[in-house]
């Protein structure tokens, strides 16, 4: 009987300290239902309730399969010295943004004329209807 007690005891001795590795050591996004630290404590304090817990409803369930379409973890895609990037310039002296800033003065030049021109003859027009009601 000491014999069987003392390998259920190895036992849970040696599921307590994978189960607290094992959760330390997963990413704290993949982790379910709990934060990560909570679920240290309760492996911890409940052993082997809490080891048996995390393997049921904490540890990370594996992709259904490979080819599916896995998610994105952070770090995946580009090391950041191959990343690709875009030429970074200056505005000035970037010749599309001083086509456009050229061809958005002249447009903001026209609309400003119009705008003075409509004014002028609204101007007149009240200028005119004045000089009409004095008369």
């Amino acid at each position: 009987m000491v014999r069987l007690y003392g390998l259920l005891f190895l036992i849970d001795l040696v599921m307590l300290v994978w189960a607290v590795i094992d959760c330390l050591s997963t990413d704290e996004y993949l982790v379910r239902n709990l934060p990560k630290i909570a679920w240290v404590f309760i492996i911890l304090l409940f052993s082997p309730v809490g080891w048996i817990a995390w393997l049921v409803a904490g540890r990370p369930q594996p992709a259904a399969r490979a080819g599916a379409g896995s998610q994105w973890r952070p770090g995946s895609g580009f090391p950041e010295n191959d990343r690709p990037r875009a030429r970074q310039m200056a505005p000035d002296d970037d010749p599309t943004f001083l086509r456009d800033l050229a061809k958005n003065r002249r447009a903001d030049e026209e609309m400003f004329s119009k705008w003075e021109a409509d004014l002028r003859r609204r101007e007149e027009e009240l200028r005119r209807r004045e000089t009409k009601e004095n008369d």
